[in-house]
């Protein structure tokens, strides 16, 4: 007889995605560096300002925050967004 623990964690699809910051592009890259930019001190940021701060279009902006989102680099706040629990350092 097979006893399940139903507390077993079972890999998910993020668990493959491992917040690999290999796998983010060159412009979320620099959307993630903003983001750290404008929202230092657990504050957060509007898209506008992103958008200023970048030089991108809403469109592509938002696309890239879906990326940083859905890896836990940025979480939405509202209308705007703030660092997620998975950071990482960026050279400069």
């Amino acid at each position: 007889m097979t006893h399940h623990n139903e507390h077993e964690h079972e890999p998910g699809p993020e668990d493959a995605r491992a917040h690999d910051v290999q796998a983010l592009s060159d412009v979320d890259v620099h959307v993630y560096e903003a983001v750290a930019a404008q929202a230092q001190g657990g504050g957060s940021v509007d898209v506008g300002a992103l958008c200023r701060a970048t030089g991108l279009e809403e469109d592509g902006l938002r696309r890239s925050l879906a990326t940083l989102v859905a890896q836990g680099y940025v979480v939405p706040q509202g209308d705007r967004v703030g660092l997620g629990p998975h950071t990482f350092s960026v050279e400069t």
